[in-house]
């Protein structure tokens, strides 16, 4: 227990005087024009945080997201044409009140969960999540395929 807490005590000494007396925020003017990618400590890549700029295997997970919600959305109302109904009781609500329109509610809730996940992005959980919600979106695009084919 001593050697964790002398490592963490290390961790936050520096050689110099440290210019920032508290992290930068998710949203500031560094998201456009700053230059950190990682963490050049450790300890800082362990307890995560927040950078400037976003690797492409990340903007790939998050356009795969995006992507698959749109395909789920038309094959959603694909099956809803074809008399089915919808399995998620929030969205059956939505379809309820917005028809045909249940899209642009679906498409606004996940748009922004994927600026919250591109902004969490190096905390270590947000990695689970990511390939998480990619793989339950796969599985729900490939039963609605697999739905529409064998009516």
């Amino acid at each position: 227990m001593d050697q964790v807490h002398i490592s963490l005590q290390q961790c936050d000494r520096r050689g110099l005087q440290d210019r920032r007396r508290q992290a930068t925020p998710g949203l500031s003017r560094f998201v456009f024009f700053g230059r950190r990618k990682n963490f050049r400590r450790k300890c800082d890549r362990q307890k995560g945080g927040y950078v400037d700029r976003y690797s492409s295997v990340l903007f790939f997970m998050l356009v795969l997201i995006l992507g698959l919600n749109i395909l789920d959305a038309l094959l959603t109302t694909a099956i809803l044409n074809q008399d089915g109904w919808e399995a998620n009781p929030i969205l059956a609500i939505v379809i309820d009140l917005y028809g045909g329109k249940f899209w642009i509610w679906k498409f606004g809730i996940v748009s922004i969960s994927i600026v919250l996940l591109c902004l969490h992005s190096k905390f270590r959980s947000i990695r689970v999540i990511l390939v998480g919600i990619n793989i339950f979106y796969l599985i729900v695009v490939l039963h609605q395929i697999l739905m529409l084919r064998n009516p």
